[in-house]
């Protein structure tokens, strides 16, 4: 019969973007609540987005096979 495919995990999927040279990036933590205490420049400086560490990239991109 036909061969078995790896499924993606979706909860990585909607986390984590690879760029087109392959990187792989996430969003910047500590920006979902508690806002108001924190200042202008610190929001600003938390949005955007970040790369995934090197130690976390090689098993994150088997949570991403096709990606």
């Amino acid at each position: 019969m036909g061969k078995n495919k790896m499924k993606t995990k979706k909860a990585a999927s909607k986390r984590l973007k690879v760029t087109g040279s392959g990187k792989l990036m996430h969003r910047q933590i500590g920006q979902r609540h508690m806002l108001s205490k924190k200042s202008r420049h610190r929001k600003r400086r938390l949005s955007g987005n970040k790369d995934v560490a090197s130690g976390d990239a090689k098993h994150v991109a088997d949570l991403l096979p096709y990606e």
